[in-house]
């Protein structure tokens, strides 16, 4: 089963969007107060936060709304970079989480946004 994805709407306690990877049994996090980079040239800010369970990847609440949901599949990993596919509701987009320090990464759009259909 591929392994899923959800990127909140969150508006407590300030506005910012929460893009959760589901790994090893939990929803790795990132809170990402600019929402996602919607062009190469501009990356966004990610601060990872604690992992969720996995039942976040359809939570919803008056505070907390579904922005995109779908599978998400991992390219390429390394100390500090995991490259990967988002295959939400609006299609699908190549991006990379960099690792910058501390809790702050990175969230780029890639300028390579082909995908392979196997």
């Amino acid at each position: 089963m591929p392994a899923r994805f959800v990127l909140h709407d969150h508006r407590k306690p300030s506005p910012h969007f929460d893009l959760r990877l589901e790994e090893d049994g939990v929803l790795r996090s990132w809170a990402v107060p600019k929402g996602m980079p919607d062009d190469p040239a501009h990356d966004r800010l990610a601060i990872a936060v604690g992992d969720h369970d996995l039942d976040h990847v359809a939570y919803e609440d008056e505070h907390k709304t579904i922005a995109d949901t779908g599978t998400w599949t991992l390219e390429d990993r390394s100390e500090h970079r995991l490259r990967f596919l988002l295959a939400g509701l609006g299609g699908t987009r190549r991006y990379a989480l960099i690792h910058t320090g501390g809790t702050q990464w990175l969230l780029h759009l890639t300028k390579d946004q082909r995908v392979n259909e196997g």
